[in-house]
Parts: structure tokens; sequence; C-alpha cells
């Protein structure tokens, strides 16, 4: 019969399991541990030892508030949940710990996908990750939890999720030969028309917050605030990367000189050839020309116009978690007004670059999608095919699972949020 022992963990300790497990993520560190105390979070690092061999461990947290008490591990825990009697012995103790803490549930959200999707979100083959891992969620339900099901849409521990594998892909050259068409061209264009990629020093960090509640204003969605983007900076450090992409505005004048003047050149040679020669071809292409020659003036002429917003505009902003086991894209934002600049694009290739390709990470994660692939008016369909434009794969986790500690005042609970939801 094997011999387990619940133990308590040093950060150190966790962190180190942490980025040798296959589930291994950045909400399972003591950076994620040390930022949620720094909000009022209770955190502990517990884990399992059998024969003196750290078998599973998680990031446990109490929550606490005048109306209720409840336990939850965010993307965990860390186990292998086959293992049938190390999952039983784990939960077990989970299950008294919560309960000795006075929590009334505890919450847990697995790092384990239920099943394996391709871009457009049908299962893969079962021999390539597409067969549904009913096992656990049958497991956990044997041990008391209850399963939130299958949802579709945002939550806030995202079920639903977008990576792309870069294995094998050894240079920039390949890693942009892997997007679709259209995002290489994306990439290609940003790059040409001034705009670059740099990482915010700390006392910079109000620029994408900026950025940030622009873009959370005019897609509804929740600003975390400026204090709360300072405080993940302090608790990740060099783990947590604030990255802007900026517009150089001399950068993309010259750019756009330079194309016109080539316009300009063809569009005289041709006016020239027509003049000797007047064919129906050559007006044909001199009309073409010229009308490519006056849009590019236009352009010229609006490029020009920025210089009186200042010499570098900032255009959109993102923030990447490394963990040893994969780069995950966690926020980002964007300025409305410099859309056709590409910036977002640009930034994503940068992160997979030099976060993924230069430091040998082969799971580039970009986290949440909603879910939903075949609805065009779905609120999550924007960022769905921006991130399908770099030719990724999905992941359907397992959902979310609540375990009632003290049932009687789970049921009370529960009934409450009923009543004010009505």
């Amino acid at each position: 019969m094997r011999s387990f022992t619940l133990v308590t963990l040093s950060p150190d300790e966790f962190d180190a399991f942490s980025a040798a497990h296959p589930q291994g993520n950045f909400q399972q560190t003591s950076a994620m541990g040390r930022l949620r105390a720094g909000s009022g979070t209770e955190v502990e690092y517990v884990g399992v030892r059998e024969a003196n061999t750290l078998v599973a461990a998680a990031l446990f947290e109490t929550h606490r508030s005048r109306l209720s008490t409840f336990a939850s591990i965010h993307d965990g825990p860390l186990v292998d949940f086959h293992d049938s009697e190390l999952v039983t012995f784990f939960m077990t103790q989970l299950r008294a710990h919560a309960k000795a803490k006075g929590a009334a549930q505890l919450d847990i959200t697995p790092e384990c996908p239920y099943r394996l999707r391709d871009t457009n979100g049908q299962p893969l083959p079962d021999d390539q990750g597409g067969a549904c891992d009913d096992q656990t969620i049958a497991a956990l339900q044997n041990l008391g939890f209850i399963h939130a099901g299958f949802t579709i849409g945002y939550t806030a521990v995202s079920r639903w999720r977008y990576l792309k594998d870069i294995t094998g892909i050894t240079d920039e050259r390949a890693l942009l030969a892997s997007y679709d068409k259209r995002t290489q061209w994306s990439v290609k264009r940003a790059a040409s028309m001034g705009v670059r990629v740099r990482e915010l020093a700390d006392n910079e960090l109000g620029v994408f917050a900026t950025i940030e509640q622009q873009t959370a204003q005019r897609r509804n969605f929740e600003y975390r605030g400026e204090a709360y983007f300072r405080q993940f900076k302090a608790a990740f450090g060099d783990a947590a990367h604030f990255m802007v992409a900026e517009i150089h505005v001399d950068e993309y004048v010259a750019s756009m000189q330079s194309k016109r003047d080539a316009l300009q050149s063809k569009v005289e040679q041709l006016q020239a050839k027509y003049e000797a020669r007047p064919t129906t071809k050559t007006e044909r292409q001199l009309g073409e020309e010229s009308r490519n020659l006056a849009a590019a003036n236009k352009r010229l002429a609006e490029a020009d116009a920025l210089r009186a917003k200042g010499e570098v505009l900032s255009a959109a902003a993102s923030l990447f978690v490394e963990h040893p086991r994969e780069v995950v894209y966690l926020f980002s934002g964007s300025v409305e007004e410099y859309k056709p600049f590409y910036a977002s694009a640009l930034i994503q290739h940068w992160a997979m670059l030099h976060l993924c390709l230069e430091r040998g990470v082969t799971r580039y994660n970009f986290y949440g999608i909603s879910g939903v692939f075949d609805d065009p008016n779905d609120e999550g369909r924007g960022v769905l095919e921006f991130k399908q434009g770099f030719n990724g794969y999905v992941e359907e986790l397992l959902g979310e699972f609540t375990l009632p500690v003290r049932p009687m005042l789970y049921q009370l609970k529960e009934f409450a949020h009923q009543l004010l939801k009505r």
C-alpha cells in the first residue's frame, strides 16, 4: 500500500515543482501567491510526498469576507488526475484543510485539457489529444465535487484557450511563415510603418495602464487599474513583461516618402512611355499607378500630420508572463486611432520570437477565448480571429469544480446568491 504525507512547502520548493510539472503555470507559483497575499488573501503552499518525493502540490487560497469564507486553487492543483489513489488522498486532505480554515467550499480549476481542438474548434483525432477526459470528471465527482459544466464564454479562469506550438521552428523567418498570410502581412506592414516594440520600465507602467483602460471602456470589459499592474510587476519581477508597440513618426514619414517617390517615378516613366507611343495597356497602367500615387500622397500627408502628436506614439500594449513551461499573453490594449498600424500583431510576433524561440520555450499561450466558433456576431469573434491568424490550436479545459466543505453553510450561501441574482 502506498504511503502519502501532506506537507507544507517553502515558496522555492513550490516553484521548483511547478516549473517541472506538466501542468505547471503562472497561477501556481509563489509570484502569484505574493500578488494574492497583497490583496488580503491567505495563501499557503501545500504538497504531497510519497517516499520523500514530492508528487503533488497546490497554491491554496483562503478568501474571507463578512458574509462567507471559501477556499480556492486556481489552475490547479498540480497532480496526476489519472492517479486515483494519489488524487483521493490529496483531495481528502485539501477538504480537511479547507474545513479547518472555516471555508464553506473548495473551488478548483484543474490545469487539464478536457480535449484538444484545431484552430476552428473541431476536435483533434483521439491520438492527438482529441479524446474526452471524462475519467477525471468522474473521479472528482465521486469525491464529492460538483462540476460547473462545459461552459461557453469568458470566465474568471479561462476554460477555453488558444495556443501555438512552436516546436521545430528555429528562426524568425520560419516563425513568420507559420502564420496565415494575412497575419504575415500585418506583422511586416507594422514593421515597415515605423512601429517598434520595447519593454516598459517600472516607472512607465502608466503608459500600459492608460491604453488598457481605453480598451476596457471601448470593449466593455473590467479594467484592473494601474495599482494592480504595479502590484503584478512587483510580485512577478522579471517574469512579467509589459510591452509597448510605438510608432516612430520620423521613420513612418520616411517610409511613406520613399513609397511615394517610387510611385512618382513610376508614373513619370509611364507618362513618358504613353506620350511616345500611346497604347490601351499603358493608359490603363498609368491610370492605376496615378491613383496609387494620389493615395500615397494622401497617406504621406496624414503621416506628416502625426508629427503634431509627438515623435513617438504608443499604439498598443501587452503583458506577457513567463513560466518555464510556457509564455502567457495575459492582458492587452490598443489605441483605436492607430489600428491601421497593426501594432498588436507585431507585439505578438515579438513575444514569440524573443520570449519563446530565443529561450527554448515551445508553448505560447494566447490565453482566453470564448469557445464560440460558429457565430460571427459573438462578442469574442474579433479576439478569436486575431489569435487564429497565428495558426495555433485550442485547449478546452475541464472547467470549475466545487467541493462543499460545510454543506449547510454552502447551501445557505448558494441560496443567498440566488436571491441576489433575482
